[in-house]
């Protein structure tokens, strides 16, 4: 396979949604293992092979999606849909890659396998006919969320036996990742012209059902996490009640995207509007630091 075949497989592969992943780091970040070295390179171990593992996923939808994603104004442009990648150069390789990541999944532990495992399930059925099913289709992006949540936490559990991740962090995940698909789906029905041909599920929505959800899910996800940082274990555990502090940036990062999504006409490209939006950056850095701050008490 030559280099340019290669360089098209990994723009087929989508390095730039890859910060998706990094929710598994959740899991060292609230055990208060952050500086653990250990730990901290089996984090990193996970993360590269869901990093991987996603991008083998992403191979496989544009191989399904390639005649519709033909008549996208901007997904036409892919390796796979112009006819720059074949399916027979894209589909061994995203195969292999999948079950040697599998592998490599295992070695880390039983439970981060099933994870993984469970990850590849969930990304095939979406792109074989969940994303077809009104509502379901969201959901289904958002269990992935949660299934990288839980990784993250599986992966130190071999070293760090007993290791857990709060049901309200669970939540937050969960409902902030709706949030993001449902502006996503909103976006799509608001640009794309007859954007049921490019998703079947868009025949079923409209803007003003998608505005009710994307209220419902941000508001859930700032409740959850709210309740999170004042739940009396998570109290117990860190020994402070300080985190309620980290609310405020939480906060104006779900406004400043929903004004991303109602003023700029926005979102269609969630993983694109974190990357280079000055202002969230800055709310998830300061978010990031004051959490550190809080939780090892400098």
């Amino acid at each position: 396979m030559g280099m340019m075949k290669l360089w098209y497989i990994l723009v087929s592969m989508r390095p730039r949604q890859w910060t998706k992943n990094l929710v598994l780091f959740a899991g060292i970040v609230f055990s208060r293992n952050l500086f653990n070295i250990a730990l901290l390179e089996r984090s990193f171990c996970g993360f590269a092979i869901f990093c991987l593992m996603s991008g083998a996923v992403y191979i496989l939808n544009d191989v399904f999606d390639r005649a519709r994603d033909g008549a996208h104004p901007v997904k036409k442009k892919r390796p796979i849909p112009s006819g720059l990648l074949s399916p027979g150069e894209a589909v061994p390789f995203a195969v292999v890659l999948i079950a040697a990541l599998l592998v490599l999944s295992w070695v880390l532990g039983r439970e981060f396998f099933i994870a993984a495992a469970a990850f590849i399930a969930l990304s095939f059925a979406y792109s074989t006919f969940l994303r077809s099913v009104v509502i379901l289709d969201v959901f289904s992006i958002s269990f992935n969320f949660l299934l990288r949540a839980v990784a993250g936490v599986a992966v130190l559990e071999p070293v760090v036996p007993g290791i857990e991740i709060s049901p309200w962090l669970l939540i937050c995940t969960l409902f902030l990742s709706l949030f993001l698909a449902f502006c996503k789906r909103r976006n799509e029905i608001v640009f794309l012209s007859e954007a049921g041909a490019h998703r079947n599920s868009l025949k079923d929505y409209s803007v003003h059902l998608l505005d009710q959800l994307v209220g419902l899910s941000a508001a859930t996800a700032l409740v959850s996490y709210s309740i999170y940082t004042i739940w009396p274990s998570t109290v117990e555990k860190f020994g402070t009640g300080n985190l309620v502090y980290t609310i405020p940036f939480v906060v104006f990062g779900i406004m400043r995207y929903l004004y991303i999504v109602y003023s700029r006409n926005e979102g269609g490209d969630p993983s694109g509007v974190l990357l280079t939006e000055k202002s969230i950056l800055i709310a998830v850095f300061l978010w990031f630091l004051t959490t550190i701050l809080i939780l090892w008490r400098f």
